[in-house]
């Protein structure tokens, strides 16, 4: 199998796992763990599970170069700790169809920082690509209306934007360690880098789970958000990342509101109506066409 085509099924897995975690952390989240301790959950033993690569020779043991730990700093902080809490707290408020909706942006941002980054012009076919996506955007923030999982999504959703912006620049950022280390050895880095960030926000709420309120399936939940949700998804994404271009690994994420929507309405009975579908075919179009450029 070619190593292109390995990438695009890595992308493809890690998308529906993300697809799936939209309603599976909701099943938990907040009755069980609030978003800020469940992001330390999944951060350390994320952590923890890149880390035992460490024991798997001395391939795994490269020295990261003095330059290249400002940028790895960075990976840490919007690819780890941002982007995580700032996504599980406006999941928190939101419900996980608009939440899949909003992360369509990050393609959208992509486009927009890799022309930075290249220098490349802006063309009107992107500009326009670009307007459309961030009014199906606005759509969802400003035009949400409240349900029986969407304590607050207005807000949720603006969270959720951020989060896509955060990601956005991670997948711009990390492509050049990609280049220079093996895949397992940065993820590993950023990890635990991330979860410094993350440890002032998350203790407070990590140390006042209670655990006896737990069932078997609420374990399971949790169990498939740390090792599917982000230890796979992270490795696949980083995989694909040192093969294909951060644009391309951008675009995958329009297929996450498909699975999050059937497991949504499947599991959760939420349903599509007028504004998500405005607001989605906004923000594919708008995809379709900032996506229309050369690829970093």
């Amino acid at each position: 199998m070619k190593e292109t085509t390995k990438a695009h099924l890595a992308l493809l897995g890690a998308n529906l796992f993300y697809g799936a975690g939209f309603s599976i952390a909701k099943t938990i989240m907040p009755s069980l763990i609030a978003p800020a301790g469940f992001i330390f959950i999944r951060v350390m033993l994320a952590a923890f599970l890149f880390w035992l690569s460490f024991f798997g020779g001395s391939n795994f043991r490269t020295k990261i170069a003095t330059k290249d730990w400002v940028r790895l700093a960075a990976c840490g902080l919007f690819g780890v700790a941002a982007n995580q809490l700032l996504f599980f707290q406006g999941l928190n408020l939101t419900s996980p169809i608009h939440a899949s909706l909003m992360m369509l942006s990050t393609p959208i941002l992509v486009g927009i920082f890799v022309t930075i980054a290249y220098k490349e012009k802006f063309s009107l076919v992107h500009l326009i690509g670009l307007c459309l996506g961030i009014s199906g955007a606005l759509l969802l923030i400003i035009f949400s209306a409240k349900n029986t999982i969407a304590s607050n999504p207005t807000l949720g959703n603006l969270l959720v934007f951020l989060n896509a912006t955060s990601y956005a620049l991670y997948l711009v950022m990390v492509k050049p360690l990609m280049k220079k280390y093996r895949p397992i050895i940065v993820i590993r880095w950023i990890f635990l880098i991330g979860f410094v960030f993350v440890f002032p926000f998350g203790i407070a709420d990590f140390t006042n789970i209670q655990w006896t309120m737990f069932q078997t399936a609420d374990y399971f939940a949790l169990g498939f958000i740390v090792v599917g949700v982000t230890f796979f998804t992270y490795l696949w994404n980083i995989y694909a990342i040192k093969i294909l271009s951060p644009s391309i690994a951008g675009a995958y994420i329009y297929l996450q509101p498909l699975f999050a929507a059937i497991i949504a309405m499947i599991f959760l009975n939420e349903s599509l109506d007028f504004i998500k579908i405005m607001a989605a075919l906004l923000i594919v179009a708008g995809v379709y066409l900032v996506s229309k450029k050369k690829t970093a």
